[in-house]
Parts: C-alpha cells; sequence; structure tokens
C-alpha cells in the first residue's frame, strides 16, 4: 500500500480490483465503479482527482477487474468483460447467465463494503459501458437501498426482465446517465431508449448528453463530481 500521488488516498492493487482508502478521514461512503469491455479497473483511476471530492466525504473507490473470457463479438478473444456480447443490434440475444454472475459479484462486493461499515444507503454503484449496463443491472435489482447508480455511456441490459426483477428498496434511487451525442458504438438514441424504459418504470433519471464520442469528457467529469457530492454529503 502506498500514497497515490495528487490524491489523498493510499491505492491498492491486487487480482480483484484496484481499490483507493482515503488517507486523510475514515471511509464512510464507497464507489464501486466498473470498467468497460476489455478495460480493467485501472481505467478510471485517474479520474479520482478530476471529481474533486472533499477530503471529509470519505469516499472510498473500488475499481473491479472484471473476469477474462472469450467475447463472441470481437472474434471470441479473450478479454476482461463482465458478460459476453454476441451483437450490438437491437434485439440480440444478451449473455443473460454472465450478465447474473456478474451482479451477484456486485452484489458481493457491496456486501463486503458493508461488513466493512459503509452503510448500503452511503454506496454508489457506477460504470462506464459495459460497466455501466451492470451498474444497471445490479443496482436495480439490489435488495437495499443504495446511494446512486452512475451510468456512463451505456445502456440498460436485460431490460424486459426489470418489471419482474426489480427491488422495492431501490425503486426510488437517483441515477445520473451520461452519454455522448457522436458515440458510434453505443449511438445517443440506444442510451435514449434505455433512459426512457427506465422513466417509464418510474426510477428518476437524471440525463446529460455531451459532444463526445464513447468516452469521457472533462464537462462530463465535473457534472460526476457535483452528483457525486450531493448524493454523498448527507
Amino acid at each position: 500500500m502506498f500514497y497515490y500521488a495528487r490524491m489523498t488516498y493510499r491505492l491498492r492493487e491486487d487480482d480483484d480490483a484496484v481499490l483507493l482508502t482515503p488517507s486523510v478521514a475514515a471511509a464512510t461512503a464507497s464507489v464501486i465503479w466498473l470498467h468497460g469491455l476489455g478495460a480493467s479497473g485501472q481505467d478510471f483511476v485517474p479520474i479520482v482527482p478530476q471529481l474533486q471530492l472533499p477530503p471529509a466525504l470519505g469516499v472510498r473507490f473500488m475499481f473491479p477487474h472484471a473476469p477474462v473470457r472469450a467475447v463472441t463479438l470481437n472474434q471470441g478473444f479473450r478479454m476482461r468483460a463482465w458478460y459476453d456480447i454476441r451483437q450490438l443490434s437491437a434485439g440480440a440475444v444478451e449473455d443473460a447467465a454472465g450478465i447474473e454472475a456478474s451482479a451477484e459479484r456486485v452484489g458481493e462486493l457491496v456486501r463486503r463494503e458493508t461488513a466493512l461499515g459503509i452503510a448500503p444507503n452511503r454506496i454508489v454503484l457506477a460504470g462506464f459501458s459495459q460497466g455501466g449496463a451492470m451498474a444497471l443491472h445490479a443496482g436495480t435489482r439490489y435488495p437495499e437501498s443504495l446511494a446512486g447508480i452512475l451510468a456512463l455511456s451505456t445502456y440498460l441490459p436485460l431490460r424486459d426482465r426489470l418489471a419482474a426483477e426489480a427491488s422495492a428498496a431501490n425503486r426510488q434511487i437517483p441515477i445520473l446517465m451520461c452519454h455522448g451525442r457522436h458515440d458510434t458504438m453505443l449511438t445517443i438514441q440506444v442510451g435514449r431508449h434505455s433512459r426512457d424504459l427506465l422513466m417509464r418504470a418510474g426510477y428518476a433519471v437524471q440525463w446529460q448528453e455531451y459532444d463526445m464520442a464513447h468516452e469521457v469528457c472533462s464537462a462530463e467529469i465535473a457534472d460526476i463530481g457535483q452528483w457525486l457530492r450531493a448524493r454523498l454529503s448527507a
């Protein structure tokens, strides 16, 4: 464990995740941030100082590594992925078993944080692209109230099952969805469609669009920081 430059965090990495723990205050909140297809838990670590969260908030960041698996969409190459993707087209058959297995792992990570003294309503599930899909899926189904869901450049998977599987505890969960207008991998229409599905189901979705592709930008990072401060300041 060592001090992470430019941040008041101690950084630790193992086979499962990258963990940033506050060094100047006790951890009283957690953000579990899931990376996108083919990336790793290291992907979003550099964003943390840009969020400009007050040290007094005591936010611990966990960036889990997805398992390595063959991804059909990418010619069967093995890479870190939360679930298999066969096609990106509308109506494509989804890897329900893979999504459910990763949702169980996310649930285990939440329970790990609660075992360390973080209340569920002080835990945010966050993710980018495929990781954002997992944050939406797992967060809407988790049996205890969470602080929020941060879903970046993503969509709602297994949407036809939401009504039957949604947890009553998170019907009012705050959701921030951010998407790029010039995203060619997951188009803005895909994101808007998922937003509309969630809103019709009664979820409180805050929607932000940016002039960017399948990426993050400085304006988005500033909005994320503001949203996290609002969610975790109480």
